[in-house]
C-alpha cells in the first residue's frame, strides 16, 4: 500500500462496486472525494486523524448493496464529511458545507431538512457524530441523498426531546408514542434502548421518507419481533427467522446492538416500514461464515443473490477467512417502499480485524 492514498483505495473499490450494480462511477467518486476533503490524500497505512464511527477501523466510508424484491440492486455509500481540525464542531461545519454545495447541483429538496436542522444543531456537539450522509445510486438515475442527524448531539438525555420536536415539525408527532410502546422495552429508553439516528430523504417524491433508528443493547429475538409489530402486514416470524439465521442462534445479543428503524411518510400516524439491522460481524468467526449466512438469507427470501460475490470481491483485498468485519451488517427491510435485504461492506482501508476462533450466541 506504499504510496497509495485513501482516495485511491476507496476509488478502486467504488469503481468496481458501481460496475456490479450497473451505474456510472463518475459522480459518486467526485462526491466521495469532496466528503473526504483533507483526508483524501492521507495514506491508509496511517491512523485516521478523526475516529469516524462509520466503520470499525474509522474509515469514514461504508458501502452497502440493497437487494430488492422488484428492482435491481442498489448501491449506497454512508460517509462522514472530513475537516482540517479533529474537532466535533469543525466536522459538523464540514458536513453542512458539503450539503450546501450539492443542493443546486442535484436539485435536492431540503424542506424536511430545513424544518429540523436547528433541532439537531449545537455549537458544542456531543456523541459520535453530528451529520452523516447516505448516497443512493440506482442504475440510470442521478444520485439521491439522505442525511442522518444524531439525536444525542446535545447529550443522550436530551435525545427523546429532540426527536419528539423534530417529528412534531414534520407533522409526525402521533407516531412517536406508538413507536415507544412497541420499539422500547419498558424503562429502557436511554439505557438498553437508545435513539441512535434521525434520517430524512433530500427529495420531494411521494415516497420521501423520515426514518427513526433505535439501538437495542443486550437484546433478544423477542425484542426485535416486538419492535416490528407496530407495522401493518409485517411477517413477525420472518423477522425472528432473519435474526436467528444472521446471528447463528436465538440467544442474547450482548455485543454490538441490534438496530430497528421505522419508516414514516407524509401524514402517517404509524410507521409504513420497518428494518432490522444485525451486526453480523459480531456473531461469526470470519467473513466466509458471514457470506454463507447472507447467501442463505438472500436465497430464502427469493432475492437474486448473483451479485453478492461480485460485490464482496469488489471490496475484499484478502481471503474472507483471514478476517472478520468486511461484511459488517445485514438488514431485513419489510413494508414500504422497498422490501428486501441489504448487505453492508467495510472498506477496511486502515485495518483488518482478525478472525475469531469460536463464535457463540448466549
Amino acid at each position: 500500500m506504499h504510496g497509495v492514498s485513501l482516495i485511491d483505495c476507496l476509488s478502486e473499490q467504488l469503481g468496481q462496486l458501481c460496475a456490479v450494480v450497473d451505474t456510472d462511477p463518475g459522480v459518486p467518486l467526485q462526491l466521495v472525494a469532496e466528503l473526504l476533503g483533507p483526508a483524501a490524500a492521507r495514506p491508509p497505512s496511517q491512523p485516521p486523524a478523526w475516529p469516524s464511527d462509520v466503520a470499525d477501523d474509522h474509515t469514514p466510508v461504508e458501502y452497502s448493496v440493497a437487494f430488492n424484491e422488484a428492482e435491481p440492486p442498489t448501491l449506497r455509500i454512508l460517509a462522514e464529511a472530513q475537516a482540517d481540525a479533529p474537532d466535533p464542531a469543525a466536522y459538523a461545519t464540514a458536513a453542512y458545507r458539503f450539503l450546501d454545495r450539492q443542493v443546486d447541483r442535484f436539485g435536492l429538496a431540503t424542506t424536511k431538512f430545513d424544518l429540523v436542522r436547528d433541532v439537531f444543531h449545537t455549537e458544542q456537539p456531543q456523541g459520535a457524530f453530528a451529520l452523516w450522509y447516505s448516497l443512493v445510486l440506482r442504475s440510470g438515475r442521478r444520485p439521491e441523498l439522505k442525511v442522518y442527524f444524531n439525536p444525542a448531539i446535545r447529550g443522550a438525555d436530551a435525545a427523546p426531546t429532540l426527536v419528539v420536536e423534530a417529528l412534531r415539525r414534520l407533522g409526525l408527532q402521533a407516531a412517536y408514542p406508538k413507536m415507544v410502546d412497541h420499539g422500547l422495552r419498558p424503562g429502557e429508553l436511554g439505557r438498553r434502548d437508545q435513539l441512535s439516528f434521525f434520517a430524512v430523504d433530500l427529495n420531494d417524491e411521494p415516497q420521501s421518507r423520515v426514518k427513526l433508528y433505535l439501538s437495542h443493547y443486550d437484546a433478544r429475538v423477542d425484542d426485535a419481533v416486538r419492535a416490528a409489530g407496530i407495522v401493518d402486514g409485517v411477517d413477525l416470524e420472518q423477522v425472528a427467522d432473519f435474526c436467528i439465521t444472521a446471528t447463528g442462534g436465538p440467544g442474547r445479543y450482548d455485543r454490538r446492538p441490534l438496530v430497528s428503524s421505522y419508516t414514516f411518510t407524509a401524514g402517517a400516524e404509524c410507521p409504513v416500514g420497518y428494518s432490522l439491522y444485525v451486526p453480523i460481524r459480531d456473531y461469526v468467526d470470519d467473513d466466509e461464515q458471514a457470506r454463507q449466512r447472507v447467501l442463505e438469507l438472500l436465497t430464502r427470501y427469493g432475492l437474486d443473490a448473483s451479485r453478492l460475490d461480485p460485490a464482496i470481491a469488489a471490496v475484499a483485498r484478502r481471503p474472507l477467512r483471514d478476517g472478520v468485519g468486511l461484511i459488517a451488517h445485514v438488514s431485513l427491510r419489510v413494508g414500504r417502499p422497498r422490501p428486501g435485504v441489504t448487505v453492508y461492506l467495510s472498506a477496511e482501508a486502515h485495518q483488518v480485524a482478525p478472525p475469531r476462533s469460536k463464535t457463540a450466541v448466549r
